[in-house]
């Protein structure tokens, strides 16, 4: 069985961090046989737009052809424009970028599995016309949530790219309903998971880990780990944290916010930039509380991380949060509110709100439901009901 992973975000040597949860999953098909290739397009600006900003200058400097864990990756370029997902959709685009890796680099796969509806269900919807080559389609969150509502051409795109795939799967049972009430299509959940294996309590001492990180020993800490940018709600939780004594929040990452939240350093903000993927858990175990309280999520990997260390999350009830929480979902607070944030983080740290049943009960379930392996082998039934269908139709 031979996969092609389309997607537009995969870790690399020189940008790790991105897309781990890709890779991820793509390790786990290969362990149990799979053979997977990735392309993952690079999109870069026309020489004209180049000259009006720098912005629009900067493209990743990476290779065509990387080989990374096994797989080899391919980022073939293909022309993109700033803000294309809201009206200038580049399906043909970044299509006509992929047939020509396929053609250059003599790729035939059984199938894609593409991930995010826009921009690449829509490059594989063109490609399974084009090509005869049929696809299955992944939606994470912003590609339901967010992209469709920005125009008619948006929505259009979402709805072309869901309706052509032969098997529409979800990161959570929100986005399968509300993909169904979009579309009409039913899409199943079927979570990417994580590997719990690297996410189970070692017998690390806190203040050890924290002294290898260089962060404060007896301060309690609120830790973010993720990009740095205004929806992830980090505005409200720099002004939640603020002048709460023997408080600090920690904002791990880099991103847009990160000029901004530099100025707000001192006494309760803490910036250890971006860090290496292997580092995360090492920030979660730091924490006294992980904090997410962004304005839209699918279902975010490091949740399901920091649940499984047994780390107290506050986060936003927004995406697949609700479901994840179950019957803690009155701990989640709503999305954009200081107040909220503030009084969570008081009684999460002082009041003992979240407590060892809140803590065991959570643990469960992301070791029940969100195993990367389990999950792999639920999705390679997905690829055989797929290549059934393929061949039936020849």
């Amino acid at each position: 069985m031979k996969v092609l992973w389309l997607t537009s975000v995969y870790p690399s040597e020189k940008h790790p961090s991105e897309g781990v949860f890709h890779e991820t999953q793509v390790q786990e098909l290969l362990k149990q046989g799979i053979e997977v290739t990735v392309i993952c397009p690079n999109p870069v600006n026309p020489p004209v737009l180049r000259m009006l900003k720098a912005s629009y200058r900067q493209k990743k400097d990476l290779p065509e052809q990387e080989k990374r864990n096994g797989v080899t990756v391919y980022r073939p370029h293909y022309t993109a424009i700033p803000g294309q997902l809201k009206w200038a959709q580049p399906s043909k685009r970044i299509a006509a970028s992929v047939l020509g890796a396929m053609q250059r680099y003599q790729l035939s796969p059984d199938f894609i599995h593409a991930h995010f509806a826009m921009p690449s269900g829509g490059a594989a919807a063109v490609i399974q016309k084009e090509a005869h080559i049929p696809y299955l389609l992944t939606l994470h969150g912003s590609d339901v949530n967010v992209y469709p509502g920005y125009s008619k051409g948006a929505h259009a795109a979402f709805e072309r790219a869901v309706k052509q795939a032969a098997t529409v799967l979800t990161v959570s049972e929100e986005l399968a309903k509300k993909t169904n009430d979009m579309t009409k299509v039913e899409a199943q959940c079927l979570p990417l998971g994580i590997p719990l294996q690297s996410f189970s309590k070692g017998k690390e001492n806190q203040e050890d880990i924290r002294r290898q990180l260089g962060l404060p020993l007896h301060d309690k800490l609120i830790v973010f780990v993720g990009r740095l940018v205004k929806e992830k709600g980090l505005l409200e939780l720099a002004d939640a944290v603020s002048g709460m004594d023997g408080v600090k929040a920690v904002f791990v990452g880099k991103g847009p916010l990160a000029k901004e939240l530099a100025e707000r350093v001192g006494e309760s903000i803490l910036l250890p930039g971006q860090v290496p993927n292997e580092s995360v858990k090492d920030y979660l175990m730091a924490a006294d509380v992980f904090a997410l309280p962004s304005y839209s999520e699918g279902m975010p990997t490091v949740v399901l991380e920091a649940l499984a260390l047994k780390v107290p999350v506050i986060a936003t009830r927004v995406g697949g949060l609700p479901s994840l929480f179950s019957t803690y979902q009155h701990l989640l607070v709503e999305p954009r509110s200081t107040s909220q944030l503030k009084e969570a983080i008081h009684a999460y740290l002082y009041e003992n709100r979240w407590n060892e049943q809140v803590k065991s009960d959570l643990h469960e379930i992301v070791q029940i439901e969100y195993s990367s392996a389990n999950n792999t082998k639920r999705l390679i039934q997905q690829y055989e009901k797929v290549l059934t269908q393929s061949t039936s139709i020849v």
